[in-house]
């Protein structure tokens, strides 16, 4: 970990907005640092596709709908690779996000990112206090199955050709973030929260952080992890998939990214992205655009790549 005070020049390149990589100068405020974990893995995933359980495919009959009831081949009219994507803080400090917006009449939050103090060890309380102007923003999601604050863009996945041509895109990129599961390992991370101070109390409210459920007239929203905490999202939460109906037999990679334009400060950007190796296999052939779905496509995980946007 740094040791240098921060100078005044790296106050300025805090509070400027852009997403500079960490420096060295501004290394009494402890960062934190988002590990992606392989889709549909486990925490502390090592390689083994075995590991990997947390992903389905699933068969639907609306292509629009963001959850459709998983049918049998005969009545569906898409295919869905479903699968748990999990972000993780190892870093030194907690990740703090407030959102915050003048009156109703805005329909989004702005935001700004809170650093731990690593000399008095204070935390940011509020938006106002919050060292660091951000790109991301915030959005009332009214769908059932949310009805809260979405931190916007906080991650993306797509399947990749070995020619690193994107074959399919997500449809989700809002997330409500707080302390979902401990990090596998968070015994080795060194200001993981105890029991009293700042960040247990910051930790407890994360762990409880509904992100302003029920609340669209809110001003303000907090998201955030603690060190040695995760946030996931279940493979059966709407827009959890990608839509392979129609991608042919190959085999592809599944890559998952976390903060990929950096504008959340961190300590380390190399483990952003998180790749699985994919098999698909139509054993009918890949339905054309008029054609019915006559069998689903036989999928397997070949092997993941953690901390990696491309498995070799």
């Amino acid at each position: 970990m740094l040791k240098k005070l921060v100078t005044l020049a790296a106050v300025a390149v805090l509070v400027a907005g852009s997403a500079p990589a960490p420096r060295a100068d501004a290394a009494a405020l402890l960062l934190p640092d988002l590990r992606q974990v392989p889709p549909g893995c486990a925490s502390g995933n090592a390689g083994d596709p075995a590991q990997c359980g947390d992903w389905d495919v699933c068969l639907v009959v609306d292509p629009a709908a963001p959850n459709g009831r998983c049918v049998p081949p005969t009545a569906a009219k898409a295919v869905r690779l479903r699968f748990t994507s999990s972000e993780e803080n190892v870093g030194d400090g907690p990740l703090l996000l407030y959102g915050r917006r003048d009156s109703t009449g805005q329909s989004t939050m702005s935001v700004r990112q809170a650093l731990r103090n690593g000399t008095d060890g204070s935390i940011p309380a509020g938006y106002a206090s919050a060292q660091r102007a951000t790109r991301a923003f915030t959005y009332y999601e009214p769908a059932m199955a949310h009805q809260h604050w979405h931190l916007m863009n906080f991650e993306h996945f797509a399947l990749v050709s070995p020619a690193g041509k994107t074959i399919v895109t997500d449809r989700k990129n809002g997330f409500c973030l707080g302390d979902r599961y401990p990090v596998a390992g968070s015994d080795r991370l060194t200001h993981v929260p105890g029991d009293t101070g700042a960040d247990a109390d910051l930790a407890g409210r994360l762990r409880a952080n509904r992100c302003r459920h029920h609340e669209p007239t809110a001003l303000e929203v907090v998201e955030g992890i603690s060190v040695g905490s995760g946030d996931d999202y279940k493979y059966d939460v709407d827009f959890q998939w990608l839509d392979i109906t129609h991608v042919p037999s190959g085999t592809y990679e599944l890559v998952n990214t976390v903060n990929d334009d950096r504008t959340l400060l961190e300590t380390n950007y190399g483990n952003n992205s998180s790749a699985v190796s994919v098999s698909i296999r139509w054993p009918q052939g890949t339905p054309g655009p008029d054609q019915a779905i006559t069998a689903a496509p036989v999928v397997k995980f070949l092997r993941t790549c953690p901390g990696r946007p491309r498995c070799p």
